[in-house]
């Protein structure tokens, strides 16, 4: 059974960080690319990074030069570490398997809402 267990979101104000956390279980988490999504209000679910099994990163054009995603394989846990944030990153942030190994699953998320 496939488990995704986000945290680490708040309320931050603009230009400040945030380290999101997930944990998985229920996967072979080594072999599968991880990525996060967000998702703000009235908006689809984008992805805005992902890292490959062998560690290759890969960052929407949105976020490139101010997320970092990462991953601990001994913890099946992947993070996202976000800096100088802006209001528009506000969102529902998940992870999830890229792409999604089941597509109707997704965990709970954490709420990211950036102040101006």
């Amino acid at each position: 059974q496939v488990q995704l267990v986000e945290s680490g979101g708040g309320l931050v104000q603009a230009g400040g960080s945030l380290r999101l956390s997930c944990a998985a279980s229920g996967i072979i988490f080594r072999l599968n690319s991880m990525g996060w999504y967000r998702q703000a209000p009235g908006k689809q679910r984008e992805l805005v990074a992902f890292i490959t099994s062998g560690g290759t990163t890969n960052y929407a054009d949105s976020v490139k030069g101010r997320f970092t995603i990462s991953r601990l394989n001994a913890k099946n846990t992947v993070y996202l570490q976000m800096d100088n944030l802006k209001p528009e990153d506000s969102g529902v942030y998940y992870c999830n398997t890229n792409p999604p190994i089941i597509p109707t699953y997704w965990g709970r998320g954490t709420q990211v809402t950036v102040s101006s």
